[in-house]
């Protein structure tokens, strides 16, 4: 449970966001399709945090994993579930703005 709060509550690292980026990360928004629809980052896939353990088979290979979402509250979850699932290279990029802003940048 203190995973999920720690998760929940930790700023995103904009150094470690920028580091994935520039290695080629998996870029994840977790809104759902309809809110992926109207507007996110480029080169993201959209699987929507109720999907994530479903659609596991994605993640295998993955040397970076960002989610993303419109708060950060579901991108944390599905950072949560994937580490629940034995994923250890997943960041918590926060808003999906903040995300498109940092991807942006390189």
């Amino acid at each position: 449970m203190f995973g999920l709060f720690k998760n929940l509550f930790a700023a995103t690292d904009n150094n470690q966001l920028s580091n994935a980026l520039k290695e080629g990360a998996f870029l994840v928004d977790v809104r759902t399709p309809g809110e992926f629809a109207s507007g996110s980052v480029k080169g993201a896939v959209n699987i929507s945090v109720d999907q994530i353990e479903r659609q596991l088979h994605k993640f295998k290979g993955k040397k970076h994993i960002i989610t993303f979402c419109r708060s950060g509250a579901r991108s944390s979850q599905a950072k949560s579930i994937l580490e629940r699932n034995g994923f250890q290279n997943v960041i918590n990029g926060g808003t999906w703005r903040n995300v498109s802003q940092a991807v942006l940048a390189h």
